[in-house]
């Protein structure tokens, strides 16, 4: 692997994390989005990390500080993409809007930059083509919380080049992930394969009326011992990101109840500014959320 100069493209919730995590461990990182207030509103983001590092990790204020230092933001394109190594794609899990974008990144890097999805439900092979360089394009999908949930599932399509799959493995270590790979193209990979159902059940039990969040949380954290309910999983992925696999899952079924919960989030949440942990405001209030009270688990 000779990767130096990453670009993170999309600086949502989990691309301003894949960046930071990058640069924290010694990577020049250049982060794209689409205008210069999309890219104010990632530094923001990316300043609210530097604590929970330090927190979390026992990183110091050098250390952030040092890490901050090594990146850049450009909502130009060509420019954020003109020395990339690897860029890694982290934008809305809407079909089209990532197969414009493709089109687009494969037009305008060089010709050795790999290209890496991080989609959470959608396969490398129905983008391989539109980035006009399918050997040198994968699936790597981190989990919420980078720096301390540090899977990195690493996903090849049927034209990946098997060096390039390599690479990736061995970048997603130099990371500080514990690199997951997968031999063949699954929807949802290894951890949403299991976590989504588990969402979307708990958002038709919503709908449906048959309990309300806390209750619903309260019983899988009980029954589990799981430190988080499937609300408050949902607040930390963010429930734009939720709406958007919900809606393109309801569009495909036709189902009724799939809509109502897709329908559900816009109306009660996204409509809003609920979004989540990130805006203070989701299932639950932030930072502190009933689901840590010491009597939210008992009877």
């Amino acid at each position: 692997m000779d990767y130096r100069k990453i670009t993170v493209a999309g600086s949502g919730v989990l691309g301003s994390q894949i960046a930071f995590q990058t640069s924290f461990k010694g990577f020049e990182v250049t982060v794209y989005d689409i205008n210069d207030e999309a890219l104010e509103r990632a530094k923001e983001r990316i300043e609210g990390l530097k604590p929970r590092y330090q927190e979390d990790l026992g990183a110091t204020k050098e250390d952030v500080e040092a890490a901050y230092g090594r990146m850049s933001f450009n909502s130009d394109l060509k420019q954020a993409v003109a020395e990339a190594d690897l860029v890694i794609e982290a934008i809305p899990e809407v079909v089209q809007i990532k197969t414009d974008f493709y089109k687009q990144l494969g037009a305008a890097a060089p010709r050795k930059t790999v290209f890496a999805t991080n989609s959470s439900t959608l396969l490398p092979s129905q983008f391989a083509e539109a980035t006009g360089r399918p050997g040198q394009f994968l699936a790597l999908h981190f989990a919420n919380e980078i720096w301390r949930n540090n899977t990195a599932e690493i996903m090849k399509h049927p034209g990946t080049d098997e060096s390039v799959f390599g690479d990736v493995i061995a970048f997603a270590k130099a990371i500080g992930m514990v690199a997951l790979p997968l031999q063949k193209e699954q929807p949802g990979y290894i951890l949403n394969s299991l976590l989504v159902p588990l969402l979307e059940a708990a958002q038709l039990l919503l709908v449906k009326e048959i309990a309300d969040v806390e209750t619903i949380d309260k019983t899988w954290m009980v029954a589990t011992g799981a430190p988080l309910g499937p609300f408050a999983i949902l607040d930390v992925v963010g429930i734009n990101t939720a709406y958007n696999i919900g809606l393109a899952k309801a569009k495909e079924t036709g189902n009724e109840h799939d809509q109502k919960a897709a329908d559900l989030l816009k109306s009660v949440y996204i409509d809003k500014g609920k979004l989540g942990r990130e805006t203070g405001e989701g299932f639950y209030t932030y930072p502190n959320p009933s689901f840590l009270s010491p009597d939210f688990l008992r009877g």
